[in-house]
């Protein structure tokens, strides 16, 4: 009986969480999918980052750099192709939404360098929880460049219209 009950009031949860505007608006297929392979870019962020430090004893800002590099280049194919679904056409759109990308990109780059370096050295944090902190401010940032900014789409053009 009562794991009946658990489910009826798990179900109502669930069509109160779906029946939610907020919810709706802003838990869009583009921002779980971003989130996915944001979530895997900082795989590829922190992991290279620890493997670097841990193993090959690569001091903190240059695996840190190194690492936001890897984690960049990962990002802009999954961005462009699977996320936020490039409408660019021929090489000149498709240079310059590239530079777009690295340009917001590198901005966020220094953001997580200068930001990562001062937590590194003034924080009282092990570095990996600060390389994790700076991250996620990064991530959301990424969303919005990427979004807003870089990648020409068929939703973005009409968001704006």
């Amino acid at each position: 009986m009562k794991n009946i009950n658990e489910e009826k009031s798990k179900n109502k949860f669930f069509k109160k969480l779906k029946e939610n505007k907020l919810v709706e608006k802003f838990l869009t297929k583009e921002i779980i999918l971003y989130a996915v392979f944001g979530v895997l870019t900082t795989l590829i962020n922190i992991g290279s980052f620890f493997i670097m430090t841990t193993f090959f004893h690569i001091e903190n800002d240059l695996a840190n750099n190194i690492a936001i590099v890897l984690a960049v280049l990962f990002a802009y194919v999954t961005n462009k192709d699977l996320v936020f679904h490039s409408q660019a056409e021929g090489f000149g759109e498709k240079f310059i939404e590239f530079c777009k990308f690295i340009l917001g990109r590198l901005v966020t780059m220094f953001i997580e360098s200068i930001g990562g370096s001062l937590m590194f050295k003034y924080l009282p944090i092990p570095t990996i929880v600060s390389k994790c902190l700076i991250t996620i401010i990064v991530i959301i940032l990424n969303f919005f460049i990427s979004k807003f900014f870089a990648f020409k789409s068929s939703n973005n053009e009409k968001e704006v219209k």
